[in-house]
């Protein structure tokens, strides 16, 4: 099997773009991968974090993963702090980074953008994750849009590594979802949906109640036209909408387009969100089941076991190659 990496950070509300951008990968690629999925709780200290509400969104996610459909005895669940080896290789992945490659990532650009001050972290933010992957032997990255450009550098990294000490990295593959990648924000289609929007409206939480759901899509921006037609250039916010209907509804657009021919927004918008609430709440029941139970405890504190096996085996042949320490016997 080929190993797959991917991470969350826990720093607030897990979106419908969330799910769909990543999450829902995860538990389609189980059965056919050896899977890590990470808690990246040190990428969320980048910037300020509460530590009770840090420690708080650590477990919520922890318990989400579960309650989607990821099962403990098939993937490696654990959280990102609880391996040292992560921030040892990020160190180390700082030091064949160079600062005009960090300074041109685009997350950093728009995240430092009009700040006064900024932290250090924040800058080498892409190395770490970079260690992250590196660490497992990872074949493939699924990952959101997003994320494409830190995982380029990851792969640069890797072969730079290789190429100036010797070859230990695994360079891995990128897996974008074909469909639904970028899932939009409900207030400004022509924004991606984020859980940091100031407006409530604008996204979708995987917890919020039933009725909230339901309020947030019937809300959601569409245009004057009336038609229920995929046209992302003309109509954003509409296709926003079948997008999300046909990944969690199983029905093709094409299919929804005949549907919905000559019924308006009203009905489609009201069929969405029960789509979205019949969707979401088996999800909800099990993740309430969970969130605070000895249970979720067992399933992190063994998935940080093995994570620390493999990961420690990396690490000690990427300090052998750089000629850290004593040469062992």
């Amino acid at each position: 099997m080929k190993t797959i990496f991917s991470g969350i950070q826990p720093s607030g509300t897990v979106t419908l773009g969330n799910y769909i951008g990543a999450m829902k990968q995860f538990v389609e690629l189980q059965n056919d991968y050896n899977c890590y999925f990470c808690i990246v709780d040190q990428h969320a200290i980048t910037v300020y974090q509460d530590p009770q509400q840090l420690r708080k969104a650590i477990r919520n996610l922890a318990a989400l993963y579960v309650a989607i459909g990821l099962d403990p005895k098939k993937v490696t669940l654990f959280i990102q702090s609880e391996v040292p080896a992560h921030a040892q290789l990020g160190w180390m992945m700082q030091c064949v980074s160079y600062i005009g490659e960090l300074e041109r990532m685009t997350q950093f650009k728009d995240k430092s953008t009009g700040k006064e001050a900024v932290s250090a972290g924040l800058l080498t933010y892409p190395p770490l994750m970079a260690a992250d992957i590196l660490l497992y032997k990872t074949d493939v990255v699924p990952v959101g849009e997003d994320q494409k450009q830190h995982l380029e550098l990851t792969r640069d990294l890797a072969e730079r590594f290789n190429k100036k000490y010797r070859e230990v990295f695994t360079v891995p593959e990128v897996k974008i979802a074909e469909v639904g990648a970028r899932i939009m924000s409900l207030a400004d289609p022509t924004k991606k949906m984020s859980k940091s929007d100031a407006n409530q409206k604008a996204f979708l939480s995987l917890l919020d109640d039933p009725k909230v759901m339901e309020k947030k899509i019937k809300s959601a921006v569409t245009d004057s036209e009336g038609i229920v037609k995929y046209d992302k250039e003309n109509k954003p916010g509409v296709s926003n909408l079948l997008s999300i209907y046909s990944i969690l509804g199983e029905v093709t657009i094409k299919d929804l387009e005949e549907k919905y021919e000559g019924v308006g927004y009203g009905q489609f918008k009201q069929d969405l969100a029960d789509v979205v609430v019949d969707f979401f709440t088996p999800i909800q029941e099990r993740y309430n089941e969970l969130v605070n139970s000895d249970e979720l405890d067992r399933i992190l504190d063994e998935g940080a076991e093995k994570a620390n096996k493999m990961a420690m085996k990396t690490l000690k042949k990427v300090e052998n190659a750089m000629g850290l320490g004593r040469k062992r016997r």
